[in-house]
């Protein structure tokens, strides 16, 4: 089935270009060209301001209410899926913090059972913890946390074969055994709730970590003295990290210095949690922001607007904002291939948006 939509502007990724079109056969991109090239006689499946490709969110904790962690259940993850479409994310990894195996289980369960329906978005679990520093726990259940035991890795990658997709974990509490373990299931490590110095972090990257988690927050500081897990991210050549943009977990003016420095290896993530007074984790909605038990413990921001807060609050071009909410993340994950951009074979996701930047939809 063909389906044809025009826009004022289209963002393919590279750049905007005026008044042109998208044609998508079943689900895919066959040409984009300018719409007074399209056919006379051709119906239009919808029209906006800006078509640009949808958001990658990975790491986002539950949406209505529906903490994943205290509903390990397919309508969390339903509900989550919807939540995100309204701001504009397609793809989504949903994330579980530091938990007891049995529950991290369950979250797997979820996902199988998610997809098994016909579930759409989900592209696996993000495990935060429970192998992380107890030193930078922010909110995560201390009594959880630990260095994990090479067959304790094993166990829970084999119950989490082809579902589990990123595990945050601190690298100086894990040994080369367990990060050669975790990588050798295909599993991407993102360092993160970490203590580690810039040495040990910069080792940690150059034995094959690829990520960091939300940077700043939960992560030795960067002082001049002491550059830390940050300066490490900083100086490596290729590790690529999550930022918050909400102006609660990082002030605008340290995202603008990250950018300088980072450039296309900065990407969103919304951190969003929901309200939720069940399970170990309970939060509460603080403003427009969570608290757990008086601390910081998740976001309530949606894509969209962090994209906004990148141009407004950041000073970052639109194009870039963009990326840095679809393309940088799916490079993140390797799915860059086939979406954050909007060319000939890669698959129909796409944000429309208003001229004030709000989404209409969000299709795929």
């Amino acid at each position: 089935m063909q389906k044809v939509y025009t826009a004022e502007e289209v963002f393919n990724g590279d750049k905007r270009l005026p008044d042109h079109a998208i044609i998508v056969e079943e689900g895919i991109v066959e040409k984009v060209l300018p719409i007074i090239s399209l056919p006379r006689n051709v119906t239009i499946t919808a029209h906006a301001h800006l078509i640009a490709p949808a958001f990658v969110d990975l790491q986002i904790y539950g949406a209505k209410k529906r903490l994943l962690a205290a509903f390990p259940e397919k309508q969390s993850l339903q509900d989550l899926y919807e939540y995100c479409l309204s701001g504009g994310t397609r793809f989504v990894m949903p994330c579980v913090a530091t938990n007891s195996y049995d529950n991290i289980f369950k979250c797997i369960d979820a996902i199988r059972d998610y997809w098994a329906d016909g579930g759409q978005g989900v592209l696996g679990l993000h495990v935060e913890g429970p192998w992380i520093n107890k030193a930078k726990k922010g909110a995560h259940i201390e009594e959880f946390i630990h260095s994990p035991r090479p067959e304790q890795v094993k166990q829970l990658l084999d119950y989490g074969k082809n579902v589990i997709r990123i595990i945050t974990l601190a690298p100086e509490v894990c040994s080369t055994e367990v990060i050669k373990l975790v990588q050798s299931h295909g599993v991407l490590i993102s360092a993160g709730h970490s203590n580690a110095t810039y040495s040990e972090g910069l080792q940690g990257f150059d034995d094959g970590i690829d990520l960091a988690t939300h940077l700043f927050n939960a992560m030795s500081p960067i002082q001049h003295r002491s550059p830390g897990l940050p300066g490490a991210i900083f100086q490596h050549d290729s590790v690529m990290v999550s930022i918050i943009a909400d102006g609660y977990h990082v002030n605008f003016e340290m995202i603008s210095i990250a950018k300088k420095i980072l450039q296309q290896r900065l990407f969103l993530i919304t951190d969003a949690v929901t309200e939720t007074n069940i399970g170990y984790y309970q939060h509460t909605l603080d403003g427009d922001k969570y608290t757990s038990n008086g601390i910081l413990s998740g976001s309530a921001i949606s894509m969209i607007q962090s994209v906004k807060n990148c141009i407004d609050k950041v000073g970052i071009n639109l194009n870039e904002a963009l990326r840095m909410a679809s393309l940088y993340p799916a490079k993140a994950i390797g799915i860059n291939n086939r979406v954050g951009m909007i060319h000939k074979g890669y698959e129909e996701s796409f944000v429309f948006l208003d001229n004030n930047l709000d989404v209409i939809n969000t299709t795929g």
